[in-house]
């Protein structure tokens, strides 16, 4: 019977094969199921066959890693996760003492310095010192039981209810500086005579420090986050300070001793924690569209609707990097990209000029990527050139080639994925709910861009602020890391053979001014008590001016002030506009309408409005609107504009420069008058006139949520261009000549 003999073959076949008990376990690549051994247990099978399976992962699990050295790049809160949990999280003072730095004591952390939010922005208006808060959220990570029990003579109950105090100490917040260290330490509920009596005279000298040291004077009056001020005494304590040439800008001696004299006292390694430069620098990012967002914290809050294709690291000067990194990385067994925000945590390390290079001349180390688990908006919810496309892994890979000198190669040899099958579907659908989408691996596409991918059970949940969320979880990171180390002759570690990838030659973005951020805070205040304005808005104009970095002072030149107008006495034609807001070229100043209150949603859209507007100057000597009749019916009109001459006008801009605009905003040349300027208006079209269209397009430029009326008309730059439709073709220019306009002449910024 043809039916039995084809079931004989199959039989036959089926007997004739080889199993493995390795073939019990999931995955198909050979590393692969070795983690999932690890990180998954045995699966269920016969006992002779889990004998094997379990010997093989008790090897796994009892290899030594107390010599290997091992280097981690990342930001805050993804890089001391998998050091040694998130140190914020409430909950962290359970289980301090898990991640890496259990595994690998020799670990040392290389930390993304660009943060302007929060506790350490607010650091930032006040001195010129390095992003802070990062460092500070990665150190508490980095403390170590077996150092903290021998150092302070401490059992495992002692060292868990000392850990528990710090983190209270360090992460309690408060919006006003109480008036004394006491006062402080009651408010947030620590005890310090509970410690030992080392760590409590130290941390009792520190809070001093902020109540005393001449720079910190003025800190208290902000919003702060108090491990942040211990750090910062810490490093102004430091007697390297002495020598410094500017009293308020530690050197890098102070800086870097600082945070080994914190790290040693808390209980970690001196050298657990370092700053990738000690240089002060702030992000730039570029989105596809060609907008360009000056600050970590704005670019994180931005949604532009366009990919960002580049991030940039502008120093304030030549950028300094400490050489201990420098050794670590030359001697590193390991070295690790942790998790984190895409554009503000890897890529601006290694912007920082030698650490790509660093790392790529050390060939012989185990060099690995944790790719991100979940889509970040604003960072990445849209993959460059194809807006429609979900983000996947390569899409990672391909930001960092674009943005990392020299690209992507050396840096890693294998990517550790989370594996999708390990998070339950239900997790998945509810993040889904919330808009939450995991970044999912495409391993073909992966493999082509050089790297190794590997998925593993490295996720876990947890229960933060009421909700679960799934998150890498540092004990299962540590115990992957540990098994590919154990396993890495079965890994690729050699680069490709070949030279070296260039690492760049591209001079490092300076800062133009060589200005800090407080510098330039300063220099705003400055202008700012000149002017003529009323009291109550000078709060709010100076937060408009630390919020848009991209904002120069130049800007400001031609504005005398501000006044408020009663609304019964506002007579500004609303023909075209429901902008309350303008700029007066007669006296140079802004007038906004009275019922634009300082604090309220449309006060800092009106000021930006009148703002950009002021840049124009009394550019404009006469405007006028001339009928267009076809016979008896009216048409259309004609707006015409006559320019002042070179030497009647004040601007911003030069004459070209104005040329270019008003070509931009279609307004054409007349032949006989080079000064003249017309646009025909068809009866029924809208028509937003050169100045207030300059004003919109200025503040949809700092933030595009507030013109919607320019986010639409830019909206076509997003839109699949089609060659049969050439008069689109002709808009979707005219509008990038725009943007590119604003970035490179009202902004003074090179893409």
């Amino acid at each position: 019977m043809p039916q039995q003999s084809e079931i004989d073959r199959q039989l036959a076949q089926l007997e004739a094969a080889r199993f493995s008990p390795l073939d019990l376990l999931p995955y198909e690549e050979r590393v692969e199921k070795l983690l999932a051994l690890v990180l998954n247990g045995l699966p269920a099978a016969p006992a002779p066959v889990a004998a094997g399976l379990a010997e093989l992962a008790a090897a796994l699990d009892q290899a030594s890693c107390a010599e290997a050295r091992v280097v981690v790049f990342g930001g805050g809160t993804g890089l001391a996760n998998i050091i040694g949990g998130d140190s914020r999280n409430p909950a962290w003072p359970d289980a301090p003492f898990a991640g890496l730095k259990s595994v690998f004591p020799q670990t040392s952390a290389v930390v993304c310095v660009t943060d302007d939010g929060g506790s350490t922005g607010e650091l930032l208006k006040d001195l010129p010192l390095l992003a802070v808060g990062d460092l500070r959220h990665v150190l508490l990570a980095a403390v170590r039981q077996d150092k903290l029990q021998k150092q302070y003579e401490l059992d495992e109950a002692e060292a868990l209810a000392t850990v528990r105090l710090l983190h209270r100490l360090f992460n309690y917040r408060f919006a006003r500086l109480p008036e004394n260290s006491p006062a402080i330490l009651k408010q947030c509920g620590v005890d310090l005579s509970r410690l030992h009596p080392f760590l409590e005279r130290s941390l009792q000298g520190l809070l001093e420090e902020i109540f005393h040291h001449e720079q910190m004077q003025d800190l208290g009056q902000r919003p702060h986050c108090l491990g942040n001020l211990l750090l910062t005494a810490a490093i102004y304590q430091q007697p390297a300070m002495d020598g410094a040439v500017d009293p308020r800008r530690p050197p890098a001696a102070a800086v870097l001793a600082g945070l080994a004299f914190l790290a040693d006292l808390l209980g970690a390694s001196p050298e657990a924690v370092l700053p990738c430069t000690t240089t002060p620098a702030s992000l730039k990012m570029l989105y596809d569209n060609g907008v360009l967002v000056s600050g970590e914290s704005k670019s994180a809050r931005a949604r532009r609707r366009s990919p960002v294709n580049r991030v940039m690291v502008e120093f304030v000067e030549q950028p300094e990097v400490p050489a201990r990194i420098l050794t670590a990385i030359a001697e590193a067994d390991i070295i690790l990209f942790a998790p984190g925000s895409l554009f503000t945590s890897i890529i601006p390390i290694l912007q920082v000029p030698g650490l790509a290079a660093a790392v790529r001349s050390n060939s012989r180390a185990l060099k690995l990527l944790l790719a991100n688990l979940w889509v970040q908006a604003g960072e990445t919810d849209l993959v460059t050139g194809e807006r429609e496309r979900r983000f996947h892994v390569s899409d990672l890979l391909q930001a960092y080639n674009r943005n990392i000198p020299g690209g992507i190669a050396a840096l890693f040899h294998q990517v550790l994925v989370v594996g999708m099958r390990e998070i339950p579907g239900s997790i998945l659908q509810s993040y889904a709910l919330e808009n939450k989408v995991p970044i999912y691996l495409d391993r073909e596409r992966v493999r082509e861009l050089g790297p190794a991918p590997l998925e593993a059970a490295i996720a876990a949940q947890y229960e933060l602020a009421g909700e679960r969320v799934v998150q890498h979880d540092p004990a299962a990171v540590a115990a992957a890391v540990r098994a590919l180390w154990t396993v890495r002759s079965l890994l690729t570690t050699a680069d490709p053979a070949g030279p070296a990838p260039a690492a760049g030659t591209a001079a490092p973005l300076l800062n133009p001014r060589r200005q800090t951020l407080d510098e330039r805070r300063r220099q705003f205040r400055q202008r700012l008590a000149q002017m003529d304005l009323q009291a109550e808005w000078l709060p709010l104009l100076e937060d408009i001016f630390w919020q848009h970095r991209d904002i120069l002072l130049e800007h400001l030149d031609q504005v005398a002030g501000m006044r408020q107008v009663a609304v019964s006495d506002w007579r500004r034609c609303q023909e075209w506009d429901n902008v309350f807001s303008f700029y007066d070229p007669d006296d140079r100043m802004i007038r906004i309408r009275a019922d634009i209150i300082p604090g309220s949603p449309r006060c800092e859209i009106a000021f930006l409005v009148a703002l950009g507007q002021s840049l124009l100057g009394n550019y404009a000597a006469a405007k006028e609107k001339s009928p267009v009749m076809a016979g008896r019916e009216q048409v259309g009109y004609i707006f015409s504009l006559t320019m002042r001459n070179d030497e009647e006008r004040r601007c911003f801009f030069t004459a070209p420069e104005l040329v270019e605009y008003l070509r931009l905003a279609r307004m054409y040349r007349a032949e006989d008058d080079p000064l003249r300027f017309t646009r025909v208006v068809n009866g029924s079209e809208g028509f937003t006139p050169p100045g207030l269209l300059f004003g919109l397009s200025y503040a949809w430029y700092l933030d595009n949520r507030f013109a919607p009326h320019i986010e639409y008309k830019m909206s076509i730059t997003r839109a699949e261009q089609s060659d049969l439709v050439p008069e689109q073709l002709r808009i979707s220019s005219r509008r990038q000549g725009l943007i590119d306009f604003f970035r490179e002449r009202v902004f003074r910024c090179q893409a």
